[in-house]
Formats: C-alpha cells, structure tokens, sequence
C-alpha cells in the first residue's frame, strides 16, 4: 500500500476496536474526517458511509465507502478493510482503499493501517500528490493515531489534545518570534548589570539555542504528535485479503 503507519497503544483490544469502528468515536480521534455516517443496509451486506471533510469553513468534501471487519481470526487478530472514492471536483482523491489490523503485543496492541489512492486531475494532481497532499495524510494520519493513543492510555479526549497541540504550537511560535525579533532584549541585557556587554555578545548563541528548542524539541507527553509512530513497515506487508471481497463505492 501506498502509506503505512503505526502505532503501539496499551490498550484493551475490544476498547480500542470499538473506538475505532464506532463513527461517533471514529470521527473525534480521525483528522482526516469531519463526518462518517453509516447508511442504511440489508442482512448479511457489507457496511456503506458516508464521510465528509470540512476543507475550509463553507467548504466541505464529501464521498462514500464500504467497509467490513472480521473481529474473530485464528491468530488472535483483528482486520477491517474499506474502499472508498468521491465524486466532487475539488476533491484529490478520486477512489482508494485500506486496511486496519490489530494485532495484540504483550500489554497492547500494534495497531497499524496500509492505505493508497488514486488521484485525480491528470499530471497535475499526481505531481501535487507526491509533493504536498500525499505527505500530509501521511502526518494526518500518523498525528490522529497518536491522538488515540492518548485518549486510551491516559483518558485524553481527543478535544483536549486537539487544544494541548495548538496551545504547544502557539508557545512555541512565540518563543521563535520573541527570539528572532529581539522584542525585551534590553530589559533581559540590564538584568545582567555590568555583565551586560559580555550577554550581548553571547545573545546569537542563545538566539540559535532558544530557536532549536522550540523548534526541534520533543513535543510533551500529553500533545499528540505524528513521530511517535512508526511509518515504514518493519517487514514486507500485504493488503488483506478482505480487502479484495470489496467493491469500489460509485
């Protein structure tokens, strides 16, 4: 598949199959989604939705998808696949599919996704794809995963720590702004009294370490972040065989 993430999260296996499959839970943890809403279906059909993805405040792209799961397998894991494509014009990507798998490990479970895509809009998209749009599902993606990982290790609503992430971005951009633009820097140099002109000379080695550190620093154990998990698959992988038993969504 054309993205692979993963993530490790100490969790019980039901817990964590049911806030990913349930919708009303699904679409709280999941960036890439503003709504998923299952259609109706008969007895024994594979399960369609609806999702949609709010772009810009009067801008929402929307599609359907199936999908199906099997939560009891001989080996103790569990797998679902889906399929999905979108009509609208604005939207990248015109039809894909994926898999989640979940595979108990020791006090937790790996639970990882393989998922590609096949983008619209001739060279142009595909050229927009590789640069810009596929890299960003990529963290999309790999930041959601981290998100539930918080919700079930330590009880953080994924609403939380969509506000601890903007709050250590919004700290962090100051600090770069304060730092770059010298703003109180004579105030911070008088503290220092007749060491003053010595802290001067001093102040571009603090300015690259301030920087660094709020650039480049761990992000803090209850802000979500897309390095905690794991993007190359450790070994080779294949797509479900489930995932081939569905239609493509029209």
């Amino acid at each position: 598949m054309g993205l692979y993430i993963e993530a490790r999260i100490r969790a019980d296996l039901d817990e964590l199959w049911a806030r990913t499959q349930e919708p009303s839970r699904h679409r709280r943890w999941d960036l890439r989604f503003t709504e998923i809403d299952p259609l109706p279906r008969a007895e024994g059909e594979a399960q369609h939705f609806r999702y949609a993805t709010r772009v810009l405040p009067f801008l929402k792209i929307a599609g359907t998808g199936v999908c199906a799961g099997e939560k009891e397998r001989p080996d103790g894991t569990r797998t679902s696949a889906l399929r999905f494509s979108s009509p609208h014009p604005l939207s990248l990507i015109a039809e894909g599919g994926g898999y989640w798998r979940y595979v108990p490990d020791g006090d937790g479970v790996r639970f990882l996704t393989g998922y590609d895509y096949r983008p619209r809009w001739g060279r142009c998209g595909a050229l927009a794809d590789r640069l810009l749009f596929r890299p960003l599902m990529g963290w999309a993606t790999a930041w959601s995963f981290d998100r539930l990982r918080l919700w079930l290790e330590r009880g953080i609503t994924p609403e939380r720590a969509l506000l601890n992430w903007l709050t250590e971005l919004a700290v962090r951009a100051l600090v770069v702004i304060v730092a770059c633009t010298g703003l109180g820097l004579d105030s911070f140099l008088r503290l220092f009294g007749p060491l003053a002109a010595t802290m001067a000379y001093l102040w571009p080695l603090l300015l690259v370490v301030t920087v660094s550190l709020a650039l480049f620093a761990a992000p803090l154990p209850r802000t979500p972040a897309a390095r905690r998990c794991l993007r190359t698959p450790p070994t080779r992988v294949r797509a479900p065989r489930l995932l081939g038993t569905l239609e493509n969504p029209r």
